[in-house]
């Protein structure tokens, strides 16, 4: 059986059962938990956009906001992907660069949902978790670093009920409009955007 998500992003399903494995050597079980979302980092803008536009076939709606300088996507699926004997992932994360570090391209992250327990999540895995970001009020995910610059993130939310707390709609197919390419300016002068 085909899976057309699975031809453009490849195989999320032994991504995410690879990262279950890695988080249980770490003493950390995933299996209670829901999953929120995948994120998929590409390298140039151009294939952003074309990766965009073949994910949005199989999406009802894409949330596409400025984060960091430059759009990114939540592309809300029409069918969620089944990994992990059946658990749901509703959501992917599309993310263009500049990327502000080293980051594995294409499968990137598996966002895990922990809800209330958040704090307390935090506080049984602190040592074997390497970071935490501090987006906004409503998302401060906690994360673990693999070796191959991908990750695992812990969020009390799923990024679309964040998204929807700061007003956000999931609406149909909303691109942010006239967003071009930024050149970047450095020490030694401006230099064209990485690809």
């Amino acid at each position: 059986m085909s899976d057309p998500v699975a031809d453009i992003i490849g195989d999320y399903g032994s991504f995410a059962a690879r990262q279950r494995d890695r988080l249980l050597a770490r003493g950390i079980d995933i299996s209670p938990y829901p999953l929120g979302h995948l994120a998929y980092r590409v390298p140039e803008w151009d294939q952003y956009v074309h990766v965009r536009a073949l994910l949005e076939r199989h999406a009802t709606a894409n949330m596409e906001n400025v984060w960091n300088g430059r759009p990114m996507s939540l592309i809300l699926l029409e069918e969620p992907l089944k990994v992990l004997d059946g658990k749901k992932i509703p959501l992917i994360e599309l993310i263009p660069p500049v990327h502000q570090r080293v980051y594995k391209m294409g499968v990137e992250h598996l966002g895990v949902v922990v809800g209330d327990e958040f704090d307390a999540f935090s506080r049984r895995h602190r040592e074997a978790l390497t970071g935490q970001q501090f987006q906004n009020r409503w998302n401060e995910p906690v994360y673990v670093l693999f070796e191959d610059f991908t990750h695992v993130k812990f969020h009390q939310r799923p990024l679309r009920e964040v998204v929807e707390l700061q007003g956000g709609v999931f609406d149909g197919i909303r691109h942010v409009e006239c967003w071009v390419p930024q050149r970047l300016v450095t020490a030694t002068g401006p230099n064209p955007l990485p690809r």
